[in-house]
Parts: C-alpha cells; sequence; structure tokens
C-alpha cells in the first residue's frame, strides 16, 4: 500500500528536503516530529529567501549533496506534476525515499515510478485524500482528486458584473443574459459567461457546468474564462452568471458553488436577482444576500432583478425599491436597459 496512514510512517523517512515553498511545504514541515533540513523551490524570487527557517534553493542536486537528507517531500500545487515527476524521479535516482501529495503527484497515475524505487531500494508513498473514507460512509467517491485546475492569479482589466441571486430559479440566467443584449444593443462589446450547462440562449460567449468541478476548481474555471475572454475579444464590460445563492436556506449544498463563482468573478458591480413568492425554493432573503455578497468579496450591489412570476400585483418594483433602497427592475419588461444604465454609471464613478 502506498499511502501514508499515519505520523510515524512519515516520521521514520526523517530528514527531509520539501519542495514546494508554500501552504503545502509549510503545513509538512509543521508536522510534529518531522526534520527539515532544506527547502526548494522553482520560483525565481523564492530562492534565496527564507522560509522556515531554512534558504530556499533551486538545485535539488546541490541539496541532496550537503545534507543528510534520507528523503524528499514534494508539497507542490495542482498543475505542477510534471516538475514533481522530475524531482521524483531525480530523488530516487540519488537513493532517496519520497513522499508526495494527491496534489502534487498523484501515484495511481504513475505507477511505474514503483518499480524504480524498488529498483534503488527506496519507497514512494503519497499523502492521499482519503476518498476511501467517504467511499466508507457513502458506499460511493470519485476514482480520484478532482481537483485539477491550477491556481490563478490574475485580476481582471475589464469591468465585471456578478449577477447573483437569492435562491435557484429566480432569475439570474435571464438577467445575465438580457443584461447582455442591452450592453450590445447599447453599442457595447459585451462578452456574457455562463456557468449553466443550459446557458446556451443568446447573447453568451461561453457556458460551462461550474457544478461540475470541483469547488476547489470553480474560482480558476470562472479566472480563467474571464481572462480567455479578455484576450479573444478585449470586451467593454463582462457579465458572469452566478449559480444558485449564498445564503438559500433549503439547499445548502450549491451555496459552496455560488461563493466560489463570486470569488472568481471578483466583479466591480453585483446585481441580486430575487423571485417573490417562490414555489419550491426557500430563500432568506435579499437584505440577507446582499450582505453575505458584500462581506465575502470588495463589490457592491447596485440593483435588484425582480421575477415577478410569482406576483399577481405587478407594481410590486416600487415597493422592493422603497424597501431596499436599490433600482428594482423586471428584466422581462424593459427592465434590462434602466438596470445597465445603473451599472454603467456605478463603474464610471468608480473609475474617477
Amino acid at each position: 500500500m502506498y499511502f501514508i496512514t499515519s505520523l510515524q510512517e512519515i516520521q521514520d523517512l526523517n530528514p527531509f528536503i520539501i519542495i514546494g515553498c508554500g501552504g503545502g511545504g509549510e503545513k509538512f514541515s509543521n508536522f510534529e516530529g518531522v526534520e527539515a533540513v532544506g527547502f526548494i523551490d522553482d520560483n525565481i524570487e523564492k530562492q534565496g529567501q527564507k522560509f522556515c527557517g531554512h534558504t530556499v534553493s533551486g538545485n535539488l542536486k546541490e541539496l541532496l549533496e550537503t545534507t543528510d537528507a534520507k528523503s524528499v517531500a514534494i508539497m507542490l500545487p495542482i498543475g505542477a506534476e510534471g516538475s514533481a515527476l522530475k524531482y521524483a524521479v531525480e530523488a530516487i535516482d540519488s537513493g532517496k525515499n519520497v513522499v508526495t501529495s494527491f496534489r502534487s503527484l498523484p501515484l495511481a497515475q504513475n505507477e511505474s515510478i514503483f518499480k524504480f524505487a524498488d529498483s534503488k531500494g527506496v519507497v514512494i508513498k503519497e499523502i492521499s485524500p482519503r476518498l476511501d473514507v467517504i467511499r466508507k460512509i457513502f458506499g460511493t467517491a470519485p476514482p480520484m482528486c478532482t481537483e485539477v485546475l491550477p491556481k490563478l492569479s490574475y485580476k481582471h482589466k475589464t469591468p465585471v458584473v456578478f449577477v447573483g441571486g437569492t435562491s435557484q430559479e429566480c432569475g439570474k440566467r435571464t438577467t445575465t443574459r438580457m443584461l447582455g443584449q442591452a450592453a450590445k444593443e447599447k453599442g457595447l462589446n459585451a462578452v456574457v459567461i455562463s456557468t449553466d450547462e443550459m446557458g446556451f440562449e443568446q447573447p453568451v460567449d461561453m457556458n460551462f457546468r461550474a457544478g461540475s468541478l470541483s469547488v476547489m476548481d470553480v474560482a480558476s474555471a470562472v479566472i480563467g474564462s474571464i481572462k480567455y475572454m479578455e484576450e479573444l475579444k478585449q470586451p467593454d464590460i463582462i457579465f458572469v452568471e452566478g449559480q444558485s445563492s449564498i445564503t438559500e436556506m433549503g439547499n445548502p449544498h450549491p451555496r459552496g458553488l455560488s461563493t466560489a463563482i463570486l470569488i472568481g468573478a471578483m466583479p466591480d458591480a453585483t446585481v441580486v436577482c430575487h423571485r417573490p413568492n417562490h414555489p419550491y425554493r426557500e430563500p432568506r432573503g435579499i437584505d440577507y444576500e446582499v450582505r453575505a455578497i458584500e462581506a465575502v468579496e470588495p463589490t457592491s450591489v447596485v440593483g435588484l432583478s425582480v421575477n415577478l412570476r410569482n406576483v399577481k400585483d405587478k407594481s410590486e418594483l416600487a415597493k422592493f425599491e422603497e424597501k431596499y433602497g436599490l433600482p428594482a427592475v423586471d428584466v422581462r419588461n424593459g427592465g434590462a436597459s434602466r438596470l445597465l444604465d445603473v451599472i454603467i454609471d456605478y463603474i464610471g464613478d468608480l473609475k474617477k
């Protein structure tokens, strides 16, 4: 069995050279009883700097020759599998044991490395995601870690508008699409990103089901989509459709998804959709959602899109405006243009 199942197994492989001067490397070095004798990182800006009491190096061979390391711990992020494999091979070839994380180098996908380790008389083991525990509880689990996208660090140059809501099925997809249409009618080069597999009604420039991704990958997927569309279309404004709600009571499962989309969008302005008298959802309400959104991201909710499907008196919009102090529109009845004007005015003020 190549999974690490106890701290003792790690301690028995002391001392370590740790590869990866980030959260994983620091966490590994902080394990009780773990002895670190050096750190490696490919990032030139980190090399020569102090990390966990050691000077970061970029040369594994040099550390292997100048320390008494018995093992190498590879704690690199997802997306660095190539580097992780290179370091593992170099360490094993030098007669060192290897401990890797499932993020760095999932061993189930690299079985030939076991034969190489055996031929050198060393061991290679993985700190696993413990999906066996989930399988024991539920009777099923993913065959491997579903976190697969690299973590992007990118801030969009184009104004981004996030369209959130107080529940599922409250009008987010329609509002996002109609804001995009209103922007195009105004002569703006607008981009619409839908995070729903059903988001193919026009106008839409990209759609994918964010809910099919690991929640750890959702923000990267949104950031990457924005970056891609900026490079492809040089837009004037980008609209990002949210999913579910951060605060809905009855169905808590997608709330993390909604939060991750918001975080990935890093919006300049936000619209909150609401469906009064929702027949099968349990929204906490507009005030809860506005507070939650503005607490998670440094954005401002600038308007409301009210879905009047379950409202008999269509004059309710004025009451929403008065109660919440925000422009409230029905996008199906000409409200998208007014809401867009509010967004543009707000973004213009931000730029000033």
